[in-house]
């Protein structure tokens, strides 16, 4: 049976694969903290990543641990660095060596998020206007250099099963009326579920190299989370406001890219997979939720 050594197993994207691949493969659950089958790994320690790598034996590793904290990021540059760029160095190091396959999923900040007329695709130049967006286009790079057999998959604006917008949303109109949200930020909303299915078609493939992997469609987070709350039932009502009335009121914010709208241009150059519509994959996650009793 195959064996995934999977980082960032307790994360939205380490549980949706989980979900995904089921009794499909071994896991080898790891994270910055252990308990039940997960076992604590530390990705920014070389040493560790080897004793891991050497005692496991997998043959593919999935990387999804990341400092995602956009503002922490600010104030922690080097606690950045450390888990987004150091952190995929060593994992790309040690698969290089040993031959094996490294997927590692990176973020639509490599961008600077000018307006254009068109979405990025993957022959766009970066140009990251935060540190968050410094630190994973420096992960990219790394596994670049070291790995030959890798997958990078730049996606956005993802949730599932952890803390992310479409909960945070929710849980806001349990005691409000009214939401003021920014509507001049345009992405692709990607559910974790959806990147899942991607990672598990890509992964037993030798289509190596960069991918944009975003639900197909694109839309602001003001009407996303209007999206939220009619299938959800809830009559709240969204203000829409710029980036700069929002910043204006959380001053500590770090810069966010005002246009994160990524095409999906290698996957359909070498396949005829094509993600679900961002509307179609809300849905299907707003059910998920209905079932689990976390909304009516």
């Amino acid at each position: 049976m195959k064996r995934i050594l999977l980082t960032g197993a307790n994360g939205q994207l380490g549980r949706a694969l989980q979900k995904e691949y089921q009794s499909e493969v071994e896991f080898i659950l790891t994270d910055m903290a252990d308990g039940g089958a997960v076992k604590k790994l530390d990705i920014s320690d070389l040493e560790a990543v080897k004793r891991c790598i050497s005692d496991t034996r997998p043959n593919v590793v999935i990387n999804c641990a990341a400092m995602t904290n956009v503002d922490g990021c600010e104030t922690n540059i080097e606690g950045a660095y450390t888990a987004n760029a150091l952190g995929p160095r060593n994992l790309a190091i040690v698969t290089g060596q040993q031959d094996i396959k490294l997927l590692h999923v990176s973020t639509d900040y490599v961008f600077n998020g000018a307006e254009r007329p068109a979405p990025y695709t993957e022959f766009d130049v970066p140009d990251p206007i935060s540190a968050y967006g410094r630190t994973k286009l420096a992960g990219e790079g790394f596994v670049r250099d070291f790995s030959h057999k890798y997958f990078i998959l730049r996606t956005a604006w993802l949730y599932g099963d952890g803390h992310n917008f479409v909960k945070t949303m929710l849980k806001l109109a349990e005691n409000h009326d009214e939401l003021t949200v920014v509507s001049d930020q345009k992405g692709s909303p990607t559910s974790a579920a959806e990147l899942a299915r991607l990672i598990h078609f890509l992964e037993p493939t030798e289509e190596y190299g960069l991918y944009h992997a975003t639900c197909e469609g694109d839309t602001n987070w003001a009407d996303f989370a209007e999206a939220i709350f009619r299938e959800a039932g809830a009559g709240i009502r969204v203000r829409h406001v710029t980036s700069d009335e929002y910043k204006k009121m959380n001053p500590q914010s770090a810069n966010r890219p005002k246009y994160s709208i990524l095409d999906n241009m290698m996957l359909r150059l070498v396949s005829d997979y094509k993600m679900s519509d961002w509307q179609d994959a809300l849905r299907e996650y707003m059910q998920t939720l209905a079932l689990e009793g976390m909304i009516r």
